[in-house]
């Protein structure tokens, strides 16, 4: 048997959408396997020499917590991973490999689970929901804790919209570190402040664009971050007074900048950034047979 599959970058906790929102985007991580070669795990491009190459592979720990899930084993196989998504800057890697091995073993072992299913296993393996929703579902994507556990709603994006990634050369920050930074309360004021712009940003990423501008604003997380990520500061700050529409990409240290054709984005005058323009993913993860 021979399976790939595809999964997108994210961009999570978009503004003021803290653990909530997240936008799928057309960089892509390709994982491949084969039954009919003898058992082994490659990386190429990002992460390569950095992630491991055997069974502790984030990949093939999720094929096996799926496995496990339904009482099953994996037969041996080769997993090929080829990677575009940097890793431990913001926007997504674990959740495209925790996507695509769910992915992979539910084919596999022609378990059926669902997209809602996977999701669930995705969260517990990932922990937050808004990155691996937009992985799975592609687009935009709302998660929340429903009656029976996580669960998400895809929402179209509006066609207009063209972010551009400042991806830092070196700097990085874990989800762990990042989390540390917060606050454990937040004055009533800035929670509904918040609760305003997480509408508008929908509003904004869907029909509006022209609000994004505001409706990115946030008071929960991104300035207690920022403030442990002195060079992502800086470039946030001067995106803003550019008066374009910024966020940070996940926990950062990247950010997601939101261009137009009259007013395209700039890199950050400090610090050494990659400039990526990337459209957004309108499919989630995508698997090829064969």
């Amino acid at each position: 048997m021979r399976l790939r599959v595809t999964t997108p970058a994210t961009v999570a906790n978009l503004g003021p959408g803290f653990d909530a929102l997240a936008l799928a985007l057309e960089m892509r991580n390709d994982f491949a396997l084969d039954t009919e070669e003898l058992p082994s795990v490659s990386v190429q491009g990002e992460g390569a020499q950095e992630l491991p190459e055997d069974s502790s592979n984030l990949v093939m720990r999720a094929m096996r917590a799926l496995a496990a899930s339904a009482g099953l084993e994996l037969p041996p196989f080769a997993l090929a991973c080829r990677n575009e998504v940097p890793v431990g800057r913001g926007l997504g890697s674990s959740a495209t490999a925790i996507v695509g091995g769910l992915v992979l073993a539910d084919r596999m072992l022609g378990t059926a689970l669902g997209r809602a299913r996977i999701l669930r296993l995705a969260v517990d393996l990932e922990s937050h929901a808004d990155n691996v929703a937009a992985c799975l579902l592609g687009g935009l994507t709302i998660a929340f804790e429903g009656w029976d556990g996580w669960t998400a709603e895809r929402v179209e994006p509006h066609a207009a919209l063209r972010p551009v990634l400042c991806i830092p050369a070196s700097d990085r920050i874990s989800t762990e570190e990042a989390r540390r930074a917060l606050p454990r309360d937040v004055p009533l004021s800035d929670a509904v402040a918040n609760a305003a712009r997480s509408a508008l940003v929908v509003l904004a990423l869907t029909e509006r664009p022209g609000l994004l501008a505001e409706a990115l604003e946030d008071r929960l997380h991104q300035p207690y971050r920022l403030a442990h990520m002195p060079t992502t500061a800086r470039a946030f700050e001067e995106q803003r007074a550019a008066g374009m529409p910024v966020c940070v990409a996940g926990s950062g240290p990247s950010l997601v900048v939101f261009e137009t054709a009259g007013r395209p984005a700039r890199a950050p005058t400090s610090g050494d950034w990659r400039i990526v323009r990337v459209p957004v993913a309108r499919r989630g993860a995508t698997l090829i047979e064969g």
